[in-house]
């Protein structure tokens, strides 16, 4: 061994002791009378003491080491002196006097400083990312992801849950974003797909008997960025047969509650809340609501239709409703209202009216056509009794409640309103089991495995929006962290479900033909979920993005700034694969 120690474990009880260690020179000081070089390595810091009047040629030598080289010392373990420890450092105690100095590495002049906070772009970042990953904060979440990961396994172990690898490579399938291909070189014409998820997999292990699965597994989407996504991310996938979802529920939390223990030892709830999708939207105008803070949105369409306010009377009368989003004791200037309204169209709502209880009484547009008394009646329902501003808009259900949703949060960042400490814990229930895509066509809202709910079935032809799904998501501050569903195991209502999706049976038969077969050879019920680990690992950490606990992510393009890719490839390899790239991609 190179070291016989790292340098966070050493303490008083070394003391005398001969050491080697080996790590990075964080820094170097020259106080006159002695010369300090501050050792570092992934378990911690520690002082490296020399008397340039007993050993003057070492701290020549160490002073022309450049920061962030890698050295060897030997030396032997001594206490600091009173005035000198630092109770703040895990070796605080202690320092090293050396007797040799070895260079491994020199370091040149780096493009990004080594500072824990660092003026330097994200691009330059993640560029350098070897380097960001020293930074000790950065080891630090990557400490905690391999924690997290390491009580996922071995809670799911003692849970019977054997881990089963599943293919990289499989066939292409609609599963609602774009798959990544993969050209066979041997099939020349044909393509696997990088999985959007094991889900077909997972479902016929449960055919196979296995009863029990999980991983943590790699998946792929070629879909838009966002802070929170990559297009290769990690789940934590479960699956289990003969179960349902209270099952599901006491597994995850259970889950929940070791990885939360193990990885930054933090104690959560036994139980979880619970909230049905249509009253999560009705009281958030969101399906992962942020319940830290109050601001619930109010239905103010029985208040404030028949007024003869023309933007209420004509979305009441199309068929929509009218909701509140009422903010107590915040008021709001005549300029901070525009860009409220420029807020609310960057949310998707053509604007809100605005109405604000004062001291005053009643002011903005509907102060012309609301009483004294209905006045008073509206500030008791929307604000208690209190002051403060209420925003309204009024159209659709879904696009009015999810527009003020959106507002809702935007205002409480701007306003930087206050939110309960720690994490909440939220399952969101009774998802629709259809809804319409960009074009208006039928989608699934979570995949098309989802099973109905049975007593909703009659409504399958007549009212299929009605339908809802027996699929369920947990929501952590606001966070989707985990979604999942009971599964169809019968053949016919599999079928069913394609067609309504417009999925004809050849297509069926092309895409899902050997799970639609392993459905005739007895299949258990079964019923899973998938936690999106990385964005579950943002949250143990306190990060704002998951490109902060990923080792090497990509960029907001999809580009690894550190390695090139994508890029481009010889024209042999297209060859072999039988590619011809367009004329208009070759001039690009």
């Amino acid at each position: 061994m190179l070291r016989t120690h790292t340098c966070g474990e050493l303490n008083l009880s070394l003391l005398n002791r001969p050491v080697k260690l080996a790590g990075w020179l964080q820094r170097s000081r020259d106080l006159g009378g002695l010369f300090f070089l501050d050792l570092r390595d992934r378990y911690g810091l520690v002082q490296i003491v020399i008397d340039p009047s007993e050993k003057p040629e070492l701290v020549q030598k160490a002073k022309k080491i450049p920061r962030e080289s890698v050295l060897l010392i030997e030396g032997v373990v001594q206490p600091r002196p009173k005035e000198m420890v630092n109770p703040g450092m895990a070796t605080g105690e202690i320092e090293v006097r050396p007797e040799a100095v070895e260079l491994f590495s020199e370091c040149g002049e780096l493009p990004i400083p080594f500072e824990e906070v660092v003026d330097a772009g994200e691009d330059l970042r993640l560029k350098y990312r070897y380097l960001e990953l020293r930074r000790p904060g950065m080891q630090k979440s990557m400490q905690i992801r391999h924690r997290a990961a390491q009580a996922a396994r071995n809670y799911l172990d003692t849970q019977n849950f054997w881990e089963v690898e599943t293919p990289y490579l499989m066939k292409s399938t609609p599963e609602g974003a774009r798959d990544f291909l993969v050209p066979s070189r041997i099939n020349k014409g044909r393509f696997y797909a990088l999985p959007q998820s094991p889900q077909t997999y997972k479902q016929t292990l449960m055919v196979a008997g296995v009863d029990r699965y999980f991983q943590i597994v790699r998946c792929f989407r070629d879909e838009d960025f966002r802070a929170d996504r990559q297009p290769e991310f990690t789940q934590i996938d479960i699956e289990m047969s003969f179960a349902g979802e209270e099952d599901v529920y006491q597994l995850v939390e259970g889950l929940m509650r070791e990885v939360f223990r193990a990885s930054i030892c933090y104690e959560i709830p036994k139980t979880f809340s619970r909230m049905t999708f249509r009253e999560a939207l009705r009281r958030y105008g969101s399906d992962k609501p942020d319940i830290r803070f109050g601001w619930e949105l109010q239905e103010a369409t029985d208040d404030l239709k028949g007024l003869g306010f023309k933007v209420f009377d004509q979305g009441v009368s199309a068929g929509g409703v009218i909701f509140a989003l009422p903010l107590k004791a915040v008021d709001f200037s005549r300029k901070q209202l525009d860009q409220v309204q420029e807020t609310a169209r960057e949310c998707g709502l053509p604007g809100v009216v605005t109405v604000k209880f004062s001291a005053e009484g009643l002011s903005g547009p509907l102060s012309k056509i609301l009483s004294g008394e209905k006045a008073a009646q509206l500030k008791e329902h929307w604000l208690n009794g209190e002051n403060g501003s209420v925003f309204l808009a009024a159209g659709e259900f879904r696009a009015t409640v999810e527009g003020l949703g959106r507002l809702r949060l935007k205002l409480a960042e701007q306003l930087q309103i206050a939110k309960k400490e720690g994490f909440h814990f939220l399952w969101v229930t009774e998802f629709p089991l259809f809804e319409k895509d960009a074009e208006g066509k039928f989608a699934s809202a979570h995949h098309p495995f989802t099973a109905p709910v049975e007593e909703d079935l009659p409504f399958f032809d007549t009212d299929p929006f009605r339908v809802r799904s027996r699929a369920y998501d947990l929501v952590i501050n606001g966070y989707e962290i985990a979604s999942g569903s009971i599964r169809i195991h019968r053949r016919d209502l599999q079928e069913q479900i394609f067609r309504r999706l417009g999925i004809s049976a050849a297509e069926a038969e092309e895409k899902f033909g050997f799970l639609l077969k392993a459905f005739e050879c007895g299949v258990p019920p079964h019923c899973g979920a998938a936690l999106g680990f990385d964005r579950l690992v943002m949250l143990l950490c306190g990060k704002k993005t998951i490109r902060e606990v990923i080792a090497f992510p990509k960029t907001t393009s999809g580009i690894s700034l550190m390695d090139g890719s994508p890029a481009e490839v010889d024209a042999g390899q297209l060859r072999e694969l039988g590619i011809v790239l367009d004329s208009i991609m070759e001039e690009k």
